[in-house]
């Protein structure tokens, strides 16, 4: 049986969907764009301080289901402009100092609220 996973600690979904599913010792955790769960508003600034927003949206999800980022396997990082690549790179290595998950990154036509990152994120429980 799937289970949702929501915090408060990390934005609410814009759209019809959940922040989070787990299902059979997975979790999904949907593409998190810069919001400040404190302001519901884009982090201010630029590439680096939205990923590490977007970095600590993934975070308070991973914590409120029990995971950590240990415990992901598989990201994908969605860009505004893959010029913006190397910074958000710096930024998102920074939370896997070791054994970093499989990844993707793609430079996409736009993101949700004029966004400059999202990042998707899978979890298994080892």
């Amino acid at each position: 049986m799937n289970k949702i996973i929501n915090t408060n600690q990390a934005p609410a979904a814009i759209g019809p969907y959940s922040q989070a599913v787990e299902a059979n010792g997975m979790l999904f955790i949907s593409g998190q764009v810069p919001i400040d769960p404190a302001t519901s508003k884009i982090a201010e600034g630029g590439i680096v301080e939205q990923t590490q927003q977007v970095m600590k949206n993934i975070e308070a999800i991973l914590t409120e289901a029990g995971y950590s980022f240990k415990d992901v396997v598989k990201s994908t990082c969605l860009l505004s402009d893959m010029s913006n690549f190397a910074a958000m790179n710096e930024v998102y290595g920074s939370f896997y100092k070791e054994n970093p998950p499989a990844r993707a990154a793609f430079a996409v036509k736009g993101l949700p609220l004029g966004a400059l990152v999202e990042i998707e994120t899978i979890a298994v429980k080892q």
